[in-house]
């Protein structure tokens, strides 16, 4: 079988969804937001404890978590919804829609978050200089910032380091530090950075091959929900001959992923003989075919765009 697999991070994202009023719009919102940053500005937090993970640590089963077990929740925040909400208005400033588009003004969001979660505000402002958003280019000063986030035990922002780690943008190129990172990220339950381990583990990248740990973090992901981490987990189970679990999978990568995953997919499949195979491969091409159709926008592979 052809492997299709993203060979390793050339993009980053930046933080993880958050709920937004299912009942007013973006004006609504807008208020909503206002008010509740205004009530909550005047309220102290305390940082959050971060719990460490070994630098060593390496198979997922040495004390992170096991198959059939879940992963240790991040640490609680304080004051939650005041920061879910902060984070939501930069996003709606970055998105552009009913709210004119004001990257400046989604980076001083992300300023005004610090005193209150310096580890998320650091990842944003992360962002925001990986991507010119707001502010020049400047990935120097991206990588200071990830890294402030990813000591303080935020991890999108250990995810992020890793990434720029990995392909040595703004900082020297050093795949052991990467993968140290997102396997502290990957402790924490990130579906994204449990898929990067196991892509290192597979193909060498930073440690010695070790394919068995891999096929672990790829099932994490997996049940993670990463439509990248179910693809990647099926072809191992296709590989195996485990052909009926795989067709389930890929369909979970197809109905989740973008238009993308979809034709790599179908690709991954051209030349599948199981039925099961053959059938979840006509099932994503008339997937895709709907979606064209009916033109339904292409999700992004990251979530902050």
């Amino acid at each position: 079988m052809v492997n299709l697999r993203r060979r390793g991070p050339t993009s980053t994202a930046a933080s993880a969804r958050v709920p937004t009023p299912r009942s007013c719009g973006h004006a609504a919102e807008m208020e909503f937001y206002s008010i509740s940053l205004n009530y909550f500005s005047s309220r102290g937090a305390r940082q959050a404890a971060v719990r460490g993970l070994p630098h060593d640590l390496v198979h997922p089963g040495a004390g992170v978590g096991v198959l059939g077990r879940p992963f240790p929740c991040a640490a609680a925040r304080p004051h939650s919804a005041a920061l879910r909400i902060q984070v939501r208005l930069g996003r709606m400033l970055l998105e552009g829609g009913e709210l004119a588009r004001d990257e400046r003004a989604a980076f001083g969001v992300s300023l005004g978050r610090g005193a209150a979660e310096p580890s998320e505000a650091m990842n944003m402002m992360g962002r925001c200089h990986e991507n010119g958003w707001g502010v020049p280019v400047d990935l120097e000063r991206a990588a200071a910032s990830y890294r402030a986030s990813a000591e303080g035990g935020r991890d999108w922002g250990q995810y992020n380091l890793g990434n720029l780690l990995f392909d040595g943008r703004g900082v020297a190129p050093d795949r052991l530090q990467a993968l140290r990172w997102y396997l502290r990220a990957a402790s924490q339950g990130h579906g994204r950075a449990m898929n990067i381990v196991a892509r290192c583990l597979e193909e060498g990248w930073g440690c010695r091959r070790r394919r068995e740990d891999a096929a672990c973090w790829y099932q994490h992901s997996a049940r993670s929900g990463y439509f990248r981490g179910q693809f990647n987990h099926a072809l191992l189970l296709a590989e195996r001959g485990l052909a009926e679990s795989a067709a389930d999978w890929f369909w979970e990568a197809a109905s989740g992923g973008n238009a993308q995953m979809r034709r790599t997919i179908v690709a991954a499949l051209a030349a599948a003989a199981h039925p099961a195979l053959c059938q979840v491969r006509a099932r994503v091409l008339a997937l895709e075919a709907d979606s064209s159709a009916m033109q339904i926008p292409v999700l992004c592979d990251d979530p902050s765009a």
